[in-house]
């Protein structure tokens, strides 16, 4: 089992950071190897819509979206990590992973995502549901915690005083960790889903 785990602070240190190392800990735990990548300071820039990823292969900009797709190929799951700025997810973040989405053609179905955010105070469902839509236009199940996957602190550190947030990492890991062995289990038994070819249609017609 492996995941990979996308920090999208520009804090190193920071509380987004705090979560995922909540996690992390929990997957270590139960066998599970974790990728972690930072990449809230890089400079990534947003999808171009050129098409030039279906000639290529991979994203014609060439960051760490490309270095993250085949760590996410192999991956069972994906942690989408962010800090909520003006009430929505970071856009550095937001990039990243419309372009990793869009340019990486393998199939994703049954792959685990979960989506976490942290903030002061307001936003974190926002930001939530925005993240989430990553996962679910993919085919892949979204991981559930005890409550919505969020945790609170503005100064660095707060954090680690939020102990119920601190507890809904650590359930969202290991409910992440029971989702992905029981789908290769599945996957073992049953194979994936059939699947229909895809009716693609406009609003228009």
């Amino acid at each position: 089992m492996k995941v990979l785990l996308i920090n999208g602070s520009p804090r190193k240190d920071g509380n987004t950071a705090r979560a995922l190392r909540e996690m992390e800990t929990v997957f270590q735990e139960a066998g599970v190897e974790t990728v972690t990548m930072q990449i809230g300071r890089q400079a990534i820039r947003g999808c171009a819509a050129c098409g030039g990823c279906g000639k290529l292969g991979k994203c014609v900009f060439d960051d760490a979206v490309n270095e993250a797709a085949p760590i996410f190929k192999e991956a069972d799951g994906l942690v989408l990590a962010s800090p909520v700025y003006y009430a929505g997810p970071n856009a550095t973040l937001t990039a990243f992973a419309d372009r990793l989405f869009y340019s990486t053609g393998f199939d994703k179905t049954m792959k685990v995502g979960a989506a976490v955010v942290c903030a002061r105070r307001g936003g974190l469902s926002a930001s939530f549901d925005r993240l989430n839509k990553y996962f679910t236009i993919s085919g892949m199940p979204v991981a559930s915690s005890q409550y919505w996957n969020s945790i609170h602190g503005r100064e660095r550190g707060e954090a680690a005083q939020d102990e119920e947030g601190l507890q809904t990492m650590r359930t969202l890991a290991r409910n992440m960790t029971f989702l992905m062995k029981s789908i290769a289990l599945g996957k073992e038994a049953f194979g994936l889903p059939e699947k229909e070819p895809h009716a693609w249609t406009h609003f228009v017609r």
